[in-house]
């Protein structure tokens, strides 16, 4: 069955409560305080079945306060629905909140509407007449134009003019297009209460996807994993929830205290709510200028936030006028590009203007031109473009899939089809599930090789720069990291000896001095034998610093001249050579040594035996059983 979202709006004392309880019979001012003061404070739902050109269709009701102090909870029941009733008294006419309320609509770009002329048995026909004048002066041009949508007089008292809008409103229901539930799952919350027996419950209309029972999902802000106990539609029990559809979730885990009015349940790992937001901001043309810095009234479905305004490529906005902006919010806001907002005027408060959101998380730091090429972009409405403009703005650190889903509001299907066709267009690389463009790529490249000509320059001793610090320093997701270093092995711009990367044409070249202190070097170590000095010891003897010292040595051991055994000994290769041949010449008195016959026939102290036996043990010459080595 089709499900619709129909919300009221209008001034308040205009029917709007009594006009949705003459259509379900139900009562939607639930509060005392409600009942008692007759008018509506807090939002109120009911539904209502219809037969539609296609088949049944169940529509849900919001129905909203009227009276000016409680705009923004009028605010909190317009987000999500799919057509709207402005209310307007044929007593009363246009009043201040049709007003407000009827541009709230047209912000929120309400795609479908009518308007219904309430008490309309309490007036004469002229003065109806006059009214319909009025409201169709108010509407001219607007999605609710009295020329293509029709302007009903109804009594909720004797009950004219219902028929005809309940046929109305199924004609409406059947042209609207249905939420989509294959998108991810999206519950902005309206209401929040406890069941006893059964725990907490949350209400809001489903913006997005579906949701199950025993589905695991996520409350925004601040990020926290819930599992849903039971789901009821309309008041009716059920397994699953689809987009379009008044919903009630009973979550397992929470207190009631824990959760508020504005946050939101989705898809888990969705969303990072943003608390900076570019955004297509619009001011009404009964509005004052905007600065840049101006505080206002932030409301995005059923959340509010004070927020401060930050414009681009002009300042100030001016009435009936459209902007790029940046909208900065005191707290994280859980939203999506694509998402409407409103915006009211911080003191006096009354609505100014509103928009869309583009960009949930924009770069830091980047030029004004470039900010507004990449809005042009993103808010194109085209799923390759948007794509392509995000991996764009990365550059050489590319995007990842997850990555796309945070700052898309996709599922990641979504995100994977437009990735299909940019990488089939040659736009995109891929590697793993990092996309990177091209042209990108190619920069990363390049940055790699520069790196590696810059430590070369810097470290002339140095056989080349270590696979792991590069990787370190660039900052790069590892995939992409070694995907650039193969391209350029690919290429022979660098090589890699040993880990260490380097140019193909690569040679240590050594001042008179480093070669004389790399043959000192050497010549201590041949003619230590064995028995051999400390590195540090070495190393003070050089007329060299210490550094360069160290850097000749580390070149000798890539050279394998001098090799090391532990942490502090080192020896040279032909020593070692010569030990391994006496170890295994030993084997001929006997396969058998331990410690004591080791030191013994090399006359060496435990600092040097117990290494060079471990060493021994890892050539493969001996192996170590229990106290003893046998010699293999």
């Amino acid at each position: 069955m089709k499900s619709v979202i129909v919300g009221t709006a209008g001034h308040i004392d205009h029917g709007k409560t009594a006009l949705v309880r003459a259509l379900t019979g139900i009562d939607t001012d639930r509060l005392q305080e409600e009942k008692r003061r007759g008018i509506t404070i807090e939002l109120g739902f009911a539904h209502l079945e219809l037969d539609g050109p296609q088949g049944p269709m169940r529509l849900g009701f919001v129905d909203v306060p009227g009276h000016e102090r409680f705009v923004h909870t009028m605010l909190a029941g317009v987000g999500g629905i799919d057509l709207v009733i402005l209310v307007v008294s044929a007593q009363e006419s246009v009043k201040p909140q049709t007003r407000e309320h009827f541009d709230i609509c047209r912000l929120l770009k309400v795609p479908r509407g009518l308007v219904v002329l309430t008490k309309c048995d309490l007036v004469d026909e002229v003065t109806l007449q006059v009214v319909r004048m009025e409201v169709a002066d108010l509407v001219r041009g607007s999605f609710l134009d009295a020329e293509r949508t029709p302007m009903i007089a109804v009594s909720a008292r004797t009950g004219q003019g219902l028929d005809e809008l309940k046929r109305e409103l199924a004609r409406l229901a059947a042209e609207t297009v249905q939420k989509d539930s294959r998108a991810a799952f999206r519950l902005p919350i309206d209401r929040v209460f406890t069941v006893k027996g059964f725990g907490t419950v949350v209400t809001g209309t489903l913006i997005s996807g579906t949701v199950g029972i025993e589905q695991e999902v996520e409350l925004l802000p601040p990020a926290r994993r819930l599992r849903v106990r039971g789901i009821q539609v309309h008041g009716r029990s059920c397994k699953v929830a689809n987009a379009g559809q008044r919903t009630a979730v009973n979550l397992a885990g929470i207190a009631q205290d824990e959760i508020t009015r504005g946050m939101m349940l989705t898809s888990v790992d969705l969303l990072h709510p943003a608390e900076r937001i570019d955004v297509r901001l619009s001011l009404l043309e009964s509005a004052p200028e905007l600065r840049t810095g101006s505080p206002v009234h932030l409301s995005l479905y059923t959340a509010e936030r004070v927020a401060r305004v930050r414009l681009y490529g002009g300042d100030p906005l001016l009435p009936g006028r459209t902007a790029w902006a940046q909208l900065r919010s005191v707290e994280p806001l859980p939203c999506a590009p694509g998402d409407r907002f409103i915006v009211r005027q911080f003191s006096p408060v009354m609505t100014i203007g509103g928009g869309q959101v583009v960009d949930v998380r924009p770069a830091l730091r980047s030029k004004v031109a470039t900010r507004i090429e990449t809005l042009e972009e993103l808010g194109c409405g085209e799923d390759v473009r948007h794509l392509k403009a995000l991996v764009v703005r990365r550059g050489r650190y590319g995007l990842r899939r997850q990555e796309a889903v945070h700052e898309t509001g996709w599922t990641i299907d979504r995100v994977q089809d437009a990735a299909d066709r940019l990488e089939k267009a040659r736009v995109i690389l891929r590697f793993g599930d990092l996309l990177i463009q091209e042209a990108a790529f190619e920069s990363t490249t390049r940055w790699i090789l520069h790196a590696v000509k810059e430590f070369t320059t810097a470290n002339p001793l140095s056989g080349g720069i270590s696979r792991q610090e590069l990787a370190a320093r660039s900052g790069l997701e590892r995939v992409l990291f070694a995907a650039a270093v193969e391209a350029l092995l690919g290429r022979r711009r660098i090589e890699i000896t040993d880990e260490l990367l380097h140019l193909p044409d690569r040679r240590v070249t050594l001042r008179d001095e480093e070669a004389a202190s790399r043959q000192q070097i050497k010549d201590a170590f041949v003619s230590a034998g064995i028995r051999v000095p400390a590195l540090k010891d070495v190393l003070a003897g050089l007329p060299i610093d210490q550094d360069r010292a160290r850097k000749i040595v580390t070149l000798l051991m890539r050279e394998k001249i001098l090799l090391k055994v532990g942490e502090e000994l080192v020896f040279h290769r032909d020593t070692l050579a010569a030990l391994r041949r006496q170890v295994s010449e030993m084997k001929v008195s006997s396969p058998h040594m331990d410690v004591a016959r080791f030191k013994d026939v090399f006359g060496l102290s435990r600092k040097y035996a117990i290494p060079l036996l471990e060493y021994l043990d890892r050539e493969g010459v001996t192996r170590r059983a229990g106290d003893e080595r046998i010699i293999l």
